[in-house]
């Protein structure tokens, strides 16, 4: 078992998140941030994933959190997925690792796109209860290809939940404001510092000459992720990131006081973060492995 502790190091992780995620100790994250791929390159059977409220015992039921219980459904919800073989039986059993870590004040935000945005909403609220959803963020940008043939798609979607409706952690006042879109409309006073955003952010793409781009090509903004660190984490508080790619979140963590652990099985991906992070320690899960049976 990793210790995740305050005289630690930040932490960047080599190898398989499934295989990482057990080996953190439960309740240690106030922030997971999940930007899945789709695309693993492993061949699954299609089948689809919903649920339906059932009777603790039941056959063929499973147990959620908070003691629900839910039976498993088969079917066509994912017949327009034509990217993805089986998505959520990739996806699920990693929800349940985030939620596992997360502090009982903590804040998991999950990013996708709009192919598999409302199914995982779906899902979260089977997996987690509808009253540990807090928002639906959309992220707009303003680059890419120009569809001719559709309305052209400018935006991510991230749904963001929380472990205990009642508890978590959210500090309106550190997050960086922005300015008013209509600003002749608010006093001078309210011009000069700014709005909070709202749960729609216009924010632009990693630009392809400026500093913070490093070649990564799913790289996110660190403007983006700075947002989720400022509001519901504090200074010394520990973030998770098991699909780190060019490691924003570490970047973002280490800027603001938080630690951070990344994990990513691509060997690229952690390069990059190498450089990007020098002060983080990096680890193969398979060389921690391998000690551990010593």
């Amino acid at each position: 078992m990793r210790s995740i502790d305050d005289s630690g190091p930040d932490l960047v992780v080599l190898g398989d998140n499934l295989d990482v995620l057990p080996t953190l100790p439960d309740g240690s994250f106030t922030v997971v941030y999940l930007d899945p791929p789709f695309n693993t390159g492993r061949k699954q059977r299609r089948h689809a994933v919903t649920a339906e409220r059932r009777t603790a015992g039941d056959a063929g039921t499973i147990t959620g959190f908070r003691g629900r219980t839910y039976e498993r459904i088969r079917g066509d919800l994912m017949r327009f997925d034509d990217r993805f073989e089986d998505y959520w039986a990739f996806l699920e059993p990693r929800l349940l690792e985030a939620w596992r870590l997360l502090t009982d004040d903590g804040t998991l935000y999950l990013h996708l796109d709009y192919r598999e945005a409302h199914y995982a909403k779906v899902l979260l609220d089977a997996l987690f209860g509808r009253d540990a959803f807090l928002n639906e963020i959309i992220w707009a940008y303003d680059f890419g290809a120009k569809s001719r043939s559709r309305w052209p798609t400018k935006h991510d979607t991230i749904l963001v939940y929380v472990k205990d409706p009642e508890r978590y952690w959210f500090d309106s006042e550190a997050v960086d404001r922005e300015p008013y879109m209509a600003p002749g409309l608010v006093t001078p006073e309210k011009r000069e510092r700014g709005k909070l955003p709202t749960d729609v952010w216009w924010h632009t793409i990693v630009s392809p000459t400026g500093s913070e781009k490093t070649g990564y090509p799913t790289q996110k903004p660190e403007g983006v992720l700075r947002r989720m660190v400022q509001a519901s984490s504090r200074e010394g508080d520990w973030v998770l990131d098991f699909f780190a790619g060019s490691g924003t979140l570490g970047a973002v963590a280490r800027d603001l006081g938080r630690r951070f652990v990344l994990v990513d099985d691509n060997p690229v991906a952690v390069d990059v973060m190498r450089r990007r992070l020098p002060h983080a320690r990096v680890e193969s899960a398979v060389d921690s492995a391998v000690e551990q049976e010593r």
